[in-house]
């Protein structure tokens, strides 16, 4: 007796799997990794631990900024680089360590807090450095506030956004040549058309696929049993 074959059920994903995976996206994306980062992450081997590596970073920022010894001039590229260096070994990681979830505060704390002592000793505008942490800040908020509910940024936009090490290059190399202010200008307006108009756009587009979602369940529920009966008939007709 000749039988149809029956296909293949698909395998049910291991929860615990999955959870992990969902973990490692979530946190990859809180950290901002720009181009740069994604481009060495598969060049650094197995890379450092992220939360120590990035808490020694920012913890030596703090103390060159206490020390005084951040001064107008090339000494200011020294915190970006101390950063990068350590930063930079931990994007390999797969951060489901116990206590990895305190990378991406320790992350942004350390740009933010980069992004300040360099403007403060460049004589920056200090509404301009707050501008620019704000729109940062709203990109991480947007970004943690999509995840939560399984709606992912575009990759492209990490990208776009340059990420915390190219952020932080560009704001250094302007502070040590002296023209940190046009500079972070720039990059303030740069940053602010990207992320407000992507996430505008992202959410009302979001809202229209709701509604039309919730307009088409309506419809359902308004439809008499003739009308259903009469359209599953056609359907059925049809195929």
């Amino acid at each position: 007796m000749i039988t149809q074959p029956q296909a293949m059920a698909a395998p049910t994903p291991d929860p615990d799997e999955e959870r992990r995976r969902i973990q490692t996206a979530r946190l990859l994306a809180y950290r901002d990794d720009g181009p740069l980062a994604n481009a060495l992450a598969g060049k650094l081997g197995s890379g450092l631990p992220p939360v120590p590596a990035t808490l020694v970073a920012l913890l030596a920022v703090v103390a060159l900024t206490v020390a005084g010894l951040l001064q107008d001039g090339p000494i200011l590229l020294v915190p970006v680089l101390i950063v990068l260096v350590l930063v930079l070994p931990t994007a390999p990681r797969d951060h489901l360590g116990r206590f990895d979830w305190l990378t991406p505060p320790l992350l942004r704390g350390a740009e933010f807090f980069t992004m300040i002592a360099i403007g403060l000793a460049a004589d920056a505008p200090k509404w301009l450095l707050f501008v620019l942490v704000y729109v940062v800040g709203y990109h991480t908020y947007d970004t943690v506030y999509r995840t939560r509910q399984s709606i992912w940024p575009p990759a492209w936009v990490f990208h776009a956004g340059l990420g915390w090490e190219l952020r932080l290059l560009i704001i250094g190399g302007g502070a040590a040549l002296g023209v940190l202010t046009p500079v972070l200008a720039v990059l303030t307006a740069y940053l602010f058309v990207l992320f407000a108009v992507e996430s505008v756009t992202s959410w009302v587009r979001l809202d229209k696929a709701s509604a039309q979602a919730g307009a088409d369940a309506e419809q359902d529920l308004e439809a008499s049993p003739e009308d259903a009966m009469e359209q599953a008939t056609g359907e059925a007709e049809k195929g």
